[in-house]
């Protein structure tokens, strides 16, 4: 278990450091509120112990942005001028629980027991709701993912059309996933196209479906993604890479809510909201006339940025924290820690993979690293040799 305990007074914090570690517990320490408040953000603690009164930033101060932050750690909160009301208003800001100085042995393991179990059930419950909705949390906590979380809350909602744009691995996928799954038609199906990927000569019959005879290998009806996601949500990804002939006829079906089979004359009424992403600047496809006009402007009602990791590395050790968890679940490993100098080394490399990268990364060093990942490993394995 992680312990990160937040005291100025230096016999404190060595005590509970000594007492901890004789219980095998992982401890580490903090001699102000906003240092503690750093170490939290990228530790991934399981129960934080924090003094009241404390030079820079008081801990009810640090409790507050902990609870605000939705770290998953439950705080304790400790003080040698306590009273009633001081309790009462911790345990109103979120705190787990209040221990008044001198400590109490007994009352501290009693304490870091049930909040490590409600720490434990908070996690469990994390687990179960991904795999109950198949959809990934947003990790980070920078202002860059906050905007971005606060602008899928206000979008899902509607039926707007949302462009996402962003380079490749920044997570476009998972916006539009969660722009579907808070939406009024999560109940209905999440069709994704990825446009690079299908010739331009099938593009047509994918998104709009073919009937039987219409070309040689035709040998049956076929529904394209539009019909597949009536009522849902139709997610065209790398929306810039199709064809000008596939785009005209995309145009349409947003314009009429309409669309007509390959080899068919008879019109089909679809309800689709329609999420497109991108890893290119339309507007310069346009002026190479790559892209039209008028197909921008259906699609970008609302713009969605997905910033490169290298503008958000505040994010990093949480991500890190979280690949290391979701790995070692997946492959039915004991969970590993990383060393902070090692997160450290992380935040400086160059990511040009953005996300999609530091997982493969992060599960790079779970095989090849030490029981603790460390800076040598990172320097080690962190990019691989060609």
């Amino acid at each position: 278990m992680k312990v990160l305990v937040i005291d100025d007074e230096k016999s404190i914090r060595n005590t509970m450091k000594e007492i901890l570690e004789f219980e095998n517990h992982e401890v580490s320490l903090a001699a102000s509120g906003k240092e503690g408040l750093e170490m939290a953000h990228g530790g991934n603690f399981d129960v934080i112990f924090c003094d009241i009164k404390m030079p820079e930033m008081d801990g009810v101060e640090v409790l507050e942005k902990i609870v605000e932050s939705g770290m998953d750690s439950s705080v304790v909160m400790i003080s040698g001028h306590g009273t009633i009301d001081t309790a009462v208003e911790c345990i109103k800001k979120g705190a787990f629980d209040f221990i008044q100085k001198p400590l109490d042995l007994n009352r501290i393991f009693i304490t870091l027991k049930n909040a490590t179990d409600k720490t434990s059930l908070i996690k469990e419950t994390k687990v179960l709701k991904r795999k109950v909705s198949g959809v990934q949390e947003i990790i980070g906590e920078s202002p860059a993912i906050k905007k971005i979380k606060e602008m899928i809350d206000r979008v899902a909602a509607t039926d707007a059309r949302v462009l996402i744009t962003g380079s490749n691995g920044t997570g476009k996928e998972l916006v539009a996933r969660w722009l579907h799954e808070k939406s009024n038609r999560s109940s209905m199906p999440f069709i994704e196209v990825n446009c690079a990927a299908i010739p331009g000569e099938l593009i047509e019959s994918e998104l709009f479906g073919h009937e039987k005879g219409a070309f040689t290998s035709a040998i049956k009806q076929h529904k394209g993604k539009f019909e597949q996601a009536d009522g849902g949500t139709l997610f065209l990804d790398e929306i810039g890479d199709m064809s000008l002939a596939a785009q005209a006829k995309v145009l349409r079906v947003l314009q009429e809510n309409k669309l007509t089979r390959v080899g068919s004359d008879k019109d089909i009424r679809v309800n689709v909201r329609v999420v497109a992403a991108t890893n290119k600047n339309l507007l310069e496809e346009i002026e190479k006339g790559n892209f039209r006009e008028d197909l921008y402007h259906r699609l970008s009602v609302i713009i969605i940025h997905v910033p490169p990791l290298k503008d958000r590395i505040e994010d990093i050790p949480v991500l890190v924290k979280h690949f290391i968890s979701a790995i070692c679940e997946e492959n039915g490993m004991p969970e590993r820690q990383i060393a902070d100098d090692a997160v450290a080394e992380l935040q400086n490399h160059n990511w040009t993979g953005n996300i999609r990268e530091l997982r493969n990364v992060t599960e790079r060093l779970l095989i090849l690293g030490g029981p603790t990942i460390t800076r040598e490993d990172v320097l080690t394995y962190a990019t691989p040799n060609l």
